[in-house]
């Protein structure tokens, strides 16, 4: 279930989850992260039956810390000079479209996926295409 941590005293090292409008005790033995609980922080837990909050998570803390992993330079190259076959969208992990530039282009003709491999490749170098697949932004 996920919640938010409305309180909790590092004394009594105890505190507070509300979620749907429901409120959870919690104790620091049933914290899973490295990392102490901040007020305000979207947690994912197991509600029990008497009010408590077990095996407590960060949820989708992951999201929090999206750190580049692909760069920019090296996608927007890949889309001016091999766009055409959806090179630069492979390399950022959007295997979809790029099955349908390499369709486009043995289909349709080379200019058209020529100069859809052009326009984004300028998009990405400009920065105005800036995250991969998963979200993170580029490099």
């Amino acid at each position: 279930m996920i919640g938010r941590i409305e309180s909790y005293d590092s004394e009594s090292q105890t505190g507070g989850i509300i979620s749907e409008g429901k409120h959870y005790e919690f104790r620091i033995d049933d914290w899973n992260p490295e990392k102490g609980p901040e007020v305000g922080k979207t947690v994912d837990f197991m509600p029990e039956e008497d009010g408590v909050a077990t095996s407590i998570d960060l949820a989708a803390s992951y999201i929090n810390d999206l750190k580049p992993v692909k760069n920019h330079y090296i996608a927007g190259i890949l889309g001016v000079f091999l766009g055409a076959i959806g090179l630069h969208r492979i390399y950022l992990g959007f295997y979809p479209i790029a099955i349908a530039q390499i369709l486009i282009t043995f289909t349709l003709g080379f200019q058209y996926g020529f100069m859809w491999g052009v326009i984004e490749g300028a998009l990405i170098l400009a920065k105005l295409i800036n995250k991969d697949v998963k979200g993170r932004p580029l490099k």
